[in-house]
């Protein structure tokens, strides 16, 4: 969907109310407040002439519905006046992988950056490779420099702030200044933030993709998947979708538009409960480093206060050296904290991980265990006393 067919990217409310009112047609609703869920694929043409024509506002359910429609002018009027379009799919890597291909050929090359989603990273470990496309990856703080990395055959930046399971702050606006300069498109995996609290279109990023799976779906029961581009990357990428098949069941399109109405509520409770959290665990004797950009004491923490409004309920902690044992311990004794991949719900999650096995372009030595937490929406001094317990078991062991 391009901005010529939606209401959204002008309207100068704020983003709650946006959220709100965006994608809403009461009158074609017949009074109801949210769409209907359309299940369908064969549209049908009332003429010759007009099928002929491909003329109508839908042809056939993969290229969209009147509920994918609600939903992509709510995604415009959130991500700015700088949207052009937003296609929607089945999951947030395949978002990733749908904008990498829109964007790269054999014998291009990709950069990278090191701290990047795992699996967007096999993406272009394997079938990227496969088909010829060449990946550099790079350290997150490169910033401005990394202009020295781009090749005559450089087409296109994967960037994702903060990073990946270890939170590093990207100069987002600096690599694509750098990028722009030489010809490439950037790429940003928008998800942590979402548009509410980083619109990376208003800071020179051409594609942002966000995996709806977890703040805008909200509830751990969708799989889904958004690419919102500018006007300089839209038509590729909407030329893709369509050639790719890209799509998203009715079902959790009508999720996803659900969960985006109520995101703002959400997503300022996460932040508000995180920020909380990650002060309490920060003064915990067993924790040596709290891995949160909103935290004045973070490294990153000039660069999400300069482009960011808000943060997720989502960092990673550093606990003091230990054994594997105790940090298992502490992992079974929590109740209210699941070990479960994924995140974004109004559950609280934590798992351990280590990304020394996969970074190329820099070290991972944090000095001990590490985990990543997800803050819920459960009460704060409840989630603080279940770690209390954690922490005791991993004491003990």
């Amino acid at each position: 969907m391009d901005s010529s067919t939606g209401s959204g990217p002008v309207n100068p409310q704020q983003a709650e109310t946006r959220l709100v009112t965006a994608g809403r047609d009461t009158k074609a609703q017949k009074g109801f407040v949210n769409p209907p869920v359309v299940h369908g694929s064969t549209v049908l043409y009332p003429t010759a002439d007009d099928l002929h024509a491909r003329r109508g506002e839908f042809q056939y359910g993969r290229y969209g519905t009147p509920t994918t429609r609600a939903l992509q002018e709510t995604l415009m009027a959130l991500e700015g006046p700088q949207c052009a379009g937003v296609g929607i799919a089945p999951s947030g890597l395949v978002a990733i992988t749908t904008a990498l291909l829109a964007m790269l050929k054999a014998g291009d090359h990709v950069l990278v950056c090191d701290n990047v989603y795992r699996p967007s990273r096999n993406f272009c470990n394997g079938l990227l490779a496969r088909y010829g496309v060449e990946t550099t990856y790079f350290d997150p703080l490169i910033g401005g420099a990394i202009e020295k990395l781009f090749k005559a055959n450089t087409r296109a930046v994967l960037v994702e702030a903060p990073g990946s399971q270890s939170f590093e702050m990207t100069d987002i606006p600096a690599i694509a200044g750098a990028a722009h300069a030489r010809g490439a498109l950037v790429i940003d995996d928008n998800t942590w933030a979402t548009p509410l609290f980083h619109r990376s279109l208003d800071q020179g990023v051409d594609v942002s993709i966000q995996a709806a799976t977890k703040y805008i779906g909200g509830h751990s029961d969708i799989m889904f998947g958004t690419i919102s581009a500018n006007a300089n990357a839209w038509p590729m990428i909407s030329a893709t979708i369509a050639m790719l098949g890209v799509c998203a069941g009715p079902d959790d399109v009508f999720l996803a538009l659900r969960g985006m109405r109520t995101l703002a509520v959400r997503l300022n409770q996460h932040y508000r409960s995180g920020v909380e959290m990650a002060r309490w665990l920060a003064s915990r004797p067993e924790v040596i480093r709290v891995l949160h950009p909103a935290l004045e004491s973070d490294p990153g923490h000039a660069i999400w206060k300069r482009d960011f409004t808000g943060a997720s309920g989502l960092f990673s902690i550093v606990l003091k050296p230990a054994p594997q044992k105790a940090v298992d311990a502490l992992l079974d004794t929590v109740k209210l904290f699941g070990m479960g991949f994924s995140w974004g719900g109004f559950e609280s999650l934590i798992i351990p991980f280590d990304c020394d096995s996969y970074r190329t372009a820099t070290k991972w030595a944090p000095g001990g265990p590490t985990l990543r937490l997800h803050i819920g929406l459960e009460n704060v001094e409840d989630l603080k006393a279940d770690l209390e317990r954690g922490f005791a078991a991993f004491n003990a062991a």
